[in-house]
């Protein structure tokens, strides 16, 4: 396939950009075993094209934000802007793997893993997460939506 082509059904092109669907449920990710919470704001890509775009062409990723990628063993950061925190988690949402500040033109993986939470980078210096953990995927409230999470 012609990467133009691929870009365009990507909305990754300038001038041609295909309208994104933001209507993507939301979650809130806490850490079980500390009752942390590590994002308030987490959209799912779990159908083809949501998956494959993944977070490019975003900018940043703001505090609280992140990008959950059902299913996913794997993931790379070719193209993207910056830096981004990686939580490899099994069927189970059993932390399998986690990777601290990966940049862009990487590639991280974890066969055992069932999907990939995508966090800002710095997230988990803050709020550590080990494998083992377990994590708990609940429906973010509209008011964490919209908000930034304290600090």
């Amino acid at each position: 396939m012609d990467i133009s082509l691929w870009l365009r059904q990507l909305g990754l092109t300038r001038g041609r950009a295909t309208p994104r669907d933001d209507s993507s449920p939301r979650r809130e990710v806490r850490n079980l075993g500390t009752q942390s919470v590590l994002a308030c704001c987490v959209k799912i890509a779990d159908r083809g094209p949501a998956r494959m775009r993944g977070l490019l062409g975003k900018q940043s990723l703001g505090p609280g934000e992140g990008l959950w990628i059902v299913p996913c063993e794997a993931v790379h950061t070719f193209g993207m802007r910056f830096a981004i925190d990686l939580v490899f988690v099994d069927r189970r949402n059993v932390v399998r793997k986690v990777r601290s500040s990966v940049p862009p033109w990487r590639l991280s993986g974890c066969l055992r893993a069932h999907s990939v939470l995508e966090l800002a980078a710095g997230t988990l210096d803050r709020t550590p997460v080990r494998p083992g953990d377990t994590l708990l995927f609940s429906p973010a409230t509209a008011s964490e939506s919209t908000l930034s999470p304290p600090s």
